[in-house]
């Protein structure tokens, strides 16, 4: 055990390195998500992770693959059925899933839409389809205006989303629905991942834009994770960006919510100056949401170089006992011609001054393995999923 040691988890929303074996039952034949990326634009230039051994884990334009790297490296399976970020997230957590989360793409039952009627006193409902949220608040934010009904709609994602205008729904009316429509609706053979109310205004030049009031509602993990194991005894536990939604706030000691990824490095930086132990659990989310899901490869290969030139910063700022690990929870290939999430590995970058540079830990076989892994670094005693590979890549004990 590393005396005092503090973990850094930083999940690449969507940032998978390969099709998995069973990706053909999804759909998701040949997807590769940094692979294709960096394919689509010629090449990236990421001299950090080059460093850290990402481009000994598929075939990266740009990026090579490094014998002399200052990480340990390596792959991981998804054990669980589906490919969404709750369960991705769960899996890294040591939770498995073995049901996917229900998805609608034609668009919620009757019965759904009804009940939400119902319970919630609306008169009516607008959309109930699968649809881009900046898209479907263009398309029926005028009749919206005029009518006052809640737009509903959903992705290729397991999520029942709701939007309104802040002065037609306020923000409170809005997060009571979706409370009603997560704990009396969505449950049983529809429990969705997620029910995420999605306000929105319109800007100066008169475009609806939403703004930063989202909020969701998750599933609760049927079981403790790692992170209620490392919260039992003591170990401090922040969430920066979406975790605390996808844990639905189990098992978090501090939480800063923030929505994009310059927001959610910032916040990671604040806290490695202020926090000097526990577990750190960060979800940058615009490799997905804003990149990904809208087939946008040329910003998501900005993004990665921005990351890269971050994770810099990041490393400066570590301490002897810091161990800072690099993953994803899923694919969302954007050189594809949809646009859900796509069912790849997950690349596994595990760096520090205690951790052993140049060690591959091969293809682990399950995102559980991290989540064993960290709780080997703490001593906690847990009962979660995944083998600990902690032992192979610590310099000493």
């Amino acid at each position: 055990m590393i005396q005092s040691p503090r973990v850094i988890l930083i999940v690449l929303d969507g940032a998978g390195i390969g099709e998995l074996p069973d990706a053909d039952k999804y759909g998701d034949k040949n997807t590769n998500t940094i692979g294709n990326t960096a394919r689509e634009v010629g090449g990236l230039y990421l001299p950090v992770l080059q460093q850290m051994g990402l481009g000994n884990l598929t075939d990266i334009k740009g990026v090579s693959p490094n014998k002399n790297s200052i990480a340990s490296f390596g792959k991981a399976k998804e054990v669980s059925a589906g490919k969404d970020s709750t369960s991705g997230h769960w899996e890294l957590m040591g939770l498995q899933t073995s049901s996917p989360f229900p998805s609608f793409p034609e668009g919620f039952p009757d019965k759904i839409i009804e009940q939400f009627i119902d319970k919630t006193g609306c008169k009516d409902v607008l959309g109930n389809k699968a649809a881009s949220g900046t898209t479907i608040i263009n398309e029926l934010g005028e009749k919206h205006l005029n009518n006052h009904y809640p737009i509903i709609y959903t992705s290729a994602d397991s999520v029942f989303q709701v939007a309104a205008h802040e002065d037609v729904i306020s923000v409170d009316k809005l997060y009571e629905m979706c409370r009603i429509a997560r704990n009396e609706i969505l449950v049983g053979e529809h429990s969705v991942g997620r029910v995420i109310a999605r306000p929105f205004l319109v800007d100066k030049n008169g475009n609806f834009e939403r703004t930063p009031r989202r909020k969701d509602f998750s599933v609760d993990p049927p079981q403790d994770t790692l992170l209620d194991n490392l919260f039992d005894v003591g170990i401090p536990v922040t969430g920066i960006g979406k975790i605390e939604d996808l844990f639905n706030n189990h098992g978090i000691t501090y939480s800063n919510h923030t929505q994009h990824n310059p927001e959610a490095i910032k916040a990671l930086v604040n806290t490695m100056d202020s926090d000097r132990k526990g577990f750190i659990f960060v979800n940058l989310p615009d490799f997905d949401t804003a990149w990904g899901h809208r087939n946008n490869y040329q910003s998501f290969a900005k993004g990665l170089e921005q990351f890269d030139s971050d994770l810099s910063d990041i490393i400066e700022k570590m301490y002897r006992n810091d161990i800072l690990i690099v993953t994803a929870d899923h694919g969302c290939d954007p050189t594809t011609q949809g646009t859900d999430h796509t069912r790849e590995y997950i690349p596994v970058l595990i760096y520090g001054p205690p951790i052993n540079s140049g060690l591959n830990i091969g293809v682990r076989d399950s995102f559980s393995d991290i989540g064993a892994t960290i709780a080997d670094i703490f001593d906690v005693k847990t009962n979660i999923a995944g083998k600990s590979f902690w032992e192979d890549i610590v310099l000493s004990v």
